[in-house]
C-alpha cells in the first residue's frame, strides 16, 4: 500500500468516526433512574427527558433499577457501553452514602463521566407557625441565649439532616438539642403537630402539606438558589450563611463516552431545564432548578462528597454512629 493510500485511508477512517459521532443519536437513549417509579427523582427525570428528547432528536426512556440505596442502578450505569445510549442519574446516596459505606466492590465515581447537575432539593429549617420564631435570626438568637435548650427535630442519627444541624451549630456558634425521628418526615410532622418540637430540619417539599396549610413556615433553605415554589423562604446565601446541604440530581454517563456525544446530552438537558415548560412545572413541586455544566459538576461533586465524608468520619470517631 502506498503512503498516499495509507494516509487517505487514515483520513477516511477519521472522517468516518467523526461522522458517526455527528449522527448521534441513531436510536433510543436509555436513562437509568436508580430509584422506584413514581418517586420524586423519577418524576423530575421523566419530565426533563420528555423535553430533552425534542432537542436531541431521539426518544429518551426511563428505566427504574432499584436496590442498594441506588447502588444497583448506578453500578449498571458504570458497566454500560460508553456510547451515549445509556445514561443515568445520581442522587445524594449515590455520591455519598454508597461509597462512604463501601457497600459495593469496584463502585467508584471515576467510572462515570458526570455531565451536569440539574436540580437540588435543599434541606431547610422549618418552624411551627404557632412558635415565636419568625426568622432564622430568631432561632439563632434564642439558641445562643439558651445553649442546648432549643430543640431541632431531625431524622436518623448520621443522616444528611443530622449533618446539616451540626454544620449550622458550627458555623453560627450555637448549640441545639437534636432529637431524632427515624420515621422520616412523617414522624417530624407528627411531632410538630403534637407540639413536641417547634423546629425541624428537612426539605420544604417534605413539609409541603403543612406549609400550604399555614401550619409551618420555612425560615431558611440551605442553598444559594431561590426556591421557585416557596419564594418567601430565604436562602442561606441571602442570610450570609455558608451552609449548603440537600439532595440533588446529577446526570452521568459511563466513563469514556465521546466528548461530542456528552456535549449533545449536556446541551439537551440544559435546554430542557431552561424551558418554560419545565420551569413552570417544577415551580409547583418545591424542587429548585440548579444547573452546573460539565466543566464544573465533577469538582463540585467531589468537593461535596469529601466534605460530608469528613463529617461522617468525625461522628464515627466520636462514637455517635458506626460505619
Amino acid at each position: 500500500m502506498t503512503i498516499f493510500k495509507t494516509v487517505a485511508l487514515g483520513i477516511g477512517l477519521t472522517l468516518g468516526a467523526t461522522a458517526a459521532y455527528a449522527e448521534y443519536p441513531e436510536k433510543d437513549i436509555r436513562i437509568i433512574v436508580p430509584w422506584g417509579a413514581g418517586g420524586g427523582t423519577d418524576g423530575i427525570v421523566r419530565k426533563l427527558a420528555t423535553i430533552a428528547e425534542q432537542e436531541i432528536g431521539a426518544s429518551m426512556y426511563v428505566e427504574n433499577i432499584e436496590g442498594g440505596i441506588s447502588a444497583t442502578g448506578v453500578s449498571q450505569l458504570m458497566g454500560a457501553e460508553p456510547d451515549g445510549y445509556t445514561i443515568g442519574v445520581l442522587t445524594y446516596d449515590s455520591v455519598v452514602t454508597v461509597p462512604w459505606q463501601n457497600l459495593v466492590p469496584d463502585y467508584s465515581l471515576d467510572r462515570l463521566n458526570l455531565i451536569a447537575r440539574v436540580t437540588s432539593e435543599p434541606d431547610a429549617l422549618i418552624v411551627s407557625t404557632d412558635s415565636d420564631y419568625k426568622t432564622i435570626e430568631d432561632v439563632l438568637a434564642d439558641a445562643k441565649e439558651r445553649p442546648g435548650k432549643v430543640i431541632i427535630g431531625i431524622q436518623n442519627i448520621g443522616s444528611r439532616l443530622h449533618l446539616a444541624a451540626l454544620q449550622l451549630q458550627e458555623e453560627t456558634g450555637t448549640e441545639f438539642k437534636l432529637i431524632a425521628y427515624p420515621g422520616g418526615a412523617a414522624a417530624q410532622k407528627e411531632a410538630m403537630l403534637n407540639g413536641e418540637v417547634q423546629i425541624v430540619s428537612t426539605s420544604l417539599g417534605d413539609f409541603s402539606s403543612l406549609l400550604d396549610d399555614d401550619k409551618a413556615m420555612g425560615v431558611v433553605e440551605f442553598t444559594d438558589a431561590q426556591n421557585l415554589t416557596y419564594t418567601s423562604v430565604p436562602t442561606a446565601a441571602a442570610k450570609g450563611l455558608d451552609l449548603r446541604m440537600g439532595s440533588f440530581i446529577v446526570v452521568a454517563a459511563p466513563a469514556g463516552v465521546p466528548e461530542d456525544v456528552a456535549q449533545k446530552v449536556e446541551g439537551a438537558f440544559q435546554t430542557a431545564l431552561e424551558s418554560d415548560e419545565f420551569q413552570s412545572w417544577v415551580s409547583k413541586i418545591g424542587v429548585t432548578p440548579n444547573w452546573l455544566g460539565t466543566a464544573e459538576v465533577t469538582d463540585w461533586t467531589n468537593a461535596t462528597a469529601e466534605a460530608i465524608y469528613r463529617d461522617l468520619d468525625k461522628l464515627v470517631e466520636d462514637g455517635v454512629i458506626s460505619k
